[in-house]
């Protein structure tokens, strides 16, 4: 049987777009994600389903990572355990957040993580920021303001306001990780390992302090097949999943096609929300969810090009 030769340039854009599909997917993950939290949460079970979530994932993490771990040097364990303090603080804002809002809110309010980023970065270096950022900056936050609105203004909702902090909190974080020292030089997945331990022993000090809300075990002993369902989806896709594949795809892919395709997440966030759940935004949403995407669309090509 004869053979044809396929040039290597003729390749090229196949095996990108074999890379690119995987980080896509934990886009459309994530993006479900708001959803799935949704169904299987309430104010009285947050931190119940935070414990079960993340606890089903860490014994994996762990043993992937176990000899990487010891090696980490008490320094790093102590940085990356700050880390997950915050990280803590992350995940309780989204999930009481989520359960106060739309999902579609949600994953857009969250995205503007990525404009308050580089402004709290400009801010701590005393660089200003280019004039594009700025102005993408604000058309972000003036589609949140109509986002919020519904019918007619009106004050944004508890969940929004949560959702809000929950975004400033992902920038103290992204900031945090690079300016704790000792936790740069370290294994991606023992930090990540370490920071999951952490936040999972907040809240499981958290469950048991009384008037916190159910504890795991009731959670879980309450759970039919749909809560199972949407419990593991956020365990082994949006966790564990989504992990492995960020760090298979950075070594294949540049870090910033990663991240523009995981900026990708509040689309479909939106899309699961309306698709799914029904979800309506009227028109005043729906101008403020383009708003919002184009401005964090905008706003990260102009960080991107400053950054050149």
């Amino acid at each position: 049987m004869s053979s044809i030769a396929v040039p290597a340039a003729a390749l090229a854009p196949r095996r990108a777009w074999l890379t690119d599909l995987p980080v896509l997917l934990v886009a459309v993950v994530w993006g479900a994600s708001y959803l799935a939290a949704k169904g299987i949460t309430t104010t009285h079970t947050v931190v119940a389903v935070l414990v079960l979530r993340f606890a089903l994932v860490l014994p994996v993490l762990a043993a992937a990572g176990h000899r990487k771990l010891r090696a980490l040097t008490g320094a790093q364990w102590r940085g990356a355990a700050l880390l997950g303090l915050v990280l803590s603080g992350i995940f309780l804002l989204e999930t009481y957040g989520v359960v106060h809002t739309s999902a579609t809110n949600a994953g857009l309010i969250i995205s503007l993580t990525m404009i308050f980023t580089p402004l709290a970065e400009a801010a701590v270096s005393r660089n200003r920021p280019p004039r594009a950022f700025v102005a993408a900056a604000g058309l972000s936050v003036a589609g949140v303001v109509l986002l919020t609105q519904g019918g007619g203004f009106s004050a944004p909702s508890l969940g929004d306001l949560l959702m809000l902090l929950a975004a400033l909190a992902r920038t103290v974080h992204v900031l945090a990780m690079a300016r704790i020292k000792a936790v740069q030089s370290a294994d991606s997945l023992s930090l990540t390992t370490v920071q999951l331990g952490s936040a999972v022993a907040v809240f499981a000090v958290l469950a048991a302090v009384p008037g916190t809300g159910a504890s795991p075990w009731s959670v879980a002993a309450g759970f039919g097949p749909r809560e199972w369902a949407g419990l593991l989806f956020l365990s082994v896709f949006c966790t564990l999943f989504a992990f492995f594949v960020q760090m298979w795809a950075v070594r294949r892919t540049s870090p910033s096609r990663v991240s523009l395709l995981l900026g990708t997440e509040p689309l479909w966030a939106a899309a699961a929300g309306i698709a799914i759940a029904g979800e309506h935004l009227g028109a005043l949403g729906l101008l403020g969810a383009g708003l919002v995407l184009a401005g964090t669309t905008w706003g990260r090509r102009a960080a991107d090009r400053a950054d050149c």
